[in-house]
This record gives structure tokens, C-alpha cells and sequence, in this order.
């Protein structure tokens, strides 16, 4: 899908860690993405849905394969990396790719691990990475008002509605604002200043808050401070300990159910992200379901069937003929595809049905 989410933060927060463990689980599913071409700083993993496992007690097919997501590892930010410090505008163009980003946030003492800030305070630095990238869109939108101002001279064609937007962004920017706060920002204008210039403080964020072992379950003071914070930003947290996905990645699904309950927890932060990050980038997954596999496909929302059965091959959306479609729940409640159609649980749908999450699907089509 080209879709990606971008880990960022402080050094010494847990980031790679986190990233480790993502690429542990890349790993362990390493046999179900025979194309994927990974690089060292990307991890594709699997999208945790118990809906496969149920289709397959059914099917019994040879394997499963799931919905997979893409995280690239930013290396860590630090105060003016908008001016070039650490690195900075190398590690702010890669962020820039990305749709999603996945701030993660230290709320964990421990005085063997030095903290670049000197103590630990996840406000501040949630402030110091939300500031760099302000910053940076600060400058971005500044040369493009620039440009504009010289396009309205030149009397182009929609040059001054573009230009009056971006000097209202450039002025909202300026007042430590994050782009995603903007008025404005279902404005045509806004959009196409969006998609040239990949706005970094109007991308959607998820807040990973790093603690340690013995805070797995109750939320200590510093997690307390960072759900307030996003809660006055209508921003999402995910409470996490990055030392122990690292080890939950490697146990069987029974062991580390057993390992989430012995410390308090009952979902690992790992899979909740990995979820959270797949709707937040505005996809679903339809299935299919037969001998060889049961297996998820990746589409955006709201796609119609013919587009949807592009990913499996473009020769099913150019010469689709109709969508045979049975729900996810009917399909289980019957116990087959054969009862479901005998239950008149199949519906056939056309051009102009738009996919829902879960639906079983079966495309016709002409070569």
C-alpha cells in the first residue's frame, strides 16, 4: 500500500528496543512475505486478527497470511534537529515519508540509563520533538510562501488562494502551533499544501509510553501525565514495556498470555499498536478463504470491489464481473461457505459495492 509508520523520539526512551521487537515478530513470520525487500531500518510485520485463526479451523488451509504494516525506524531526535543537530534534517525527511508517527515517550525511572534531558519528564519531551517538527514546517511553508508570493505577481492560475493559506498556516505555525490544530484544514488549499509539502506536525500521532515491568498494569505519574496531554489533544496512548514485547515475541501465543497475566496485563502494547497504527493509516482487510490459504488483503477504506480486487491482481478489477460476499460472522455461524450459501448468507454485489471490513470475498471475472 506505500503506507508506513514512523517511530520517533528522544535517544535512551526505548525506541529501538520497540523497534526490535517489531522486527522480532517481522522475523517470525519472515515465510509469509516471500517480496517483501526489507531494509535494515524498516520492519514489515503482521496485523494481529483472531478472524484468520477462526477461518482456518474451518478451511483447514496450508497456511495463513495475514495483513501486514510497515515501521521505519527514525533514529532518535534531538533539541535543533529542524536545524540540522544530530543529523536532524536527514531524520526529519524520513518522518516526512511516512503517514503515521509512533512518538514513543520514556515514563520509566532507572539510573542505569541515562536520560539526554538529564531526568526524566515525558512532557518536556513531548514538547522538544512536537517543537522540532513545528520548525520544521515552519520552513517549509515558508520558502513555499515565497514561491507564491511570486506567482501572484506572475498572475498564475490559483496561485493566490494557495498563497492566503499558506500565510495563514506560516502565522499558526509561528505561534507554536501543530498543523493539525490549523482551522482550516478540510480547506481545498490546505490539502494541496498538505500533500506537496507532507506537512510533519499535521500527521496523525500515537504516543507509545514506555514503562517499566512493575507499571505493565496501573498507570504511573508519568503515564497519568501523558493520557491527559493526549486527551487535550485527541491523541491516542498506548502503554507498553518495550524490554518485555521484546521477550513476549519469542513465546507461544499460551506463554505469553500467562506472561501478560503474571505482570498485570492482558494484551501485549505490541499488538495494540500494531492494530491502532493499521486504522489510523485508514486500512482494512478483507478475506479469502480456500485450501491453499487463508489470507487478509490490505485496502484503504471505503474502496469498491473492483479496486479492492486489484490487489490481488490487476486483471480482477479490469475485467471484474461481480463479487460473491459472504460477512465474517456469517461465514463463522454457519460453519462453511457451502452452509452460508445454503442459509442465503451469500449476497452477490456489483461495480458500486463498497468492502467491508471482514468480508469473505470470491471475485468473477474475465480475463
Amino acid at each position: 500500500m506505500g503506507l508506513a509508520v514512523g517511530i520517533v523520539g528522544l535517544p535512551n526512551v526505548g525506541k529501538s528496543t520497540t523497534f526490535n521487537a517489531l522486527t522480532k515478530a517481522q522475523n517470525a513470520e519472515a515465510q509469509n512475505y516471500p517480496f517483501c525487500t526489507i531494509e535494515p531500518n524498516k520492519a514489515i510485520v503482521p496485523v494481529p486478527d483472531f478472524r484468520l485463526k477462526e477461518l482456518a479451523k474451518i478451511v483447514n488451509p496450508k497456511k495463513i497470511q495475514y495483513s501486514t504494516i510497515e515501521f521505519v525506524d527514525i533514529a532518535g531526535l534531538v533539541k535543533g534537529a529542524s536545524k540540522g543537530e544530530g543529523l536532524g534534517n536527514k531524520f526529519l525527511a524520513n518522518i516526512r515519508e511516512t503517514e503515521v508517527i509512533l512518538h514513543i515517550v520514556r515514563c520509566f525511572d532507572d539510573e542505569n540509563i541515562t536520560h539526554v534531558e538529564g531526568k526524566i519528564d515525558p512532557l518536556r519531551d513531548i514538547a522538544i520533538i512536537e517543537t522540532e517538527l513545528i520548525l520544521a514546517d515552519m520552513e517549509q511553508v515558508s520558502k513555499k510562501v515565497e514561491r507564491l508570493n511570486r506567482d501572484v505577481k506572475a498572475n498564475l492560475k490559483g496561485a493566490k488562494e494557495l498563497q492566503e493559506m499558506a500565510t495563514a498556516l506560516l502565522e499558526h505555525l509561528n505561534n507554536g502551533e501543530n498543523a493539525s490544530s490549523f482551522k482550516d484544514r478540510d480547506d481545498e488549499a490546505f490539502l494541496a499544501l498538505d500533500k506537496e509539502l507532507r506537512l510533519l506536525s499535521n500527521k496523525e500521532v500515537i504516543y507509545g509510553a514506555n514503562v517499566d515491568e512493575e507499571h505493565i498494569g496501573e498507570d504511573n505519574e508519568y503515564v497519568k501525565q501523558v493520557r491527559e496531554y493526549a486527551k487535550k489533544n485527541s491523541r491516542e496512548v498506548i502503554k507498553l514495556c518495550a524490554k518485555i514485547e521484546e521477550e513476549l515475541v519469542g513465546l507461544s501465543d499460551e506463554e505469553a498470555k500467562e506472561m501478560l497475566q503474571e505482570l498485570g496485563g492482558n494484551e501485549s502494547g505490541l499488538e495494540k499498536i500494531i492494530k491502532r497504527s493499521f486504522d489510523k493509516l485508514n486500512l482494512i482487510s478483507y478475506f479469502t478463504a480456500g485450501e491453499i490459504e487463508v489470507r487478509a488483503w490490505t485496502i484503504k477504506k471505503g474502496w469498491k470491489a473492483p479496486k479492492a480486487a486489484s490487489v490481488i491482481h490487476n486483471d480482477f478489477e479490469k475485467g471484474f464481473i461481480r463479487a460473491e460476499v459472504i460477512s465474517y460472522d456469517d461465514y463463522v455461524s454457519c460453519g462453511s461457505e457451502t452452509k452460508a450459501k445454503e442459509a442465503g448468507k451469500m449476497r452477490l454485489e456489483g461495480k458500486d459495492y463498497i468492502v467491508n471490513d471482514g468480508d469473505v470475498m470470491h471475485f468473477r471475472f474475465n480475463v
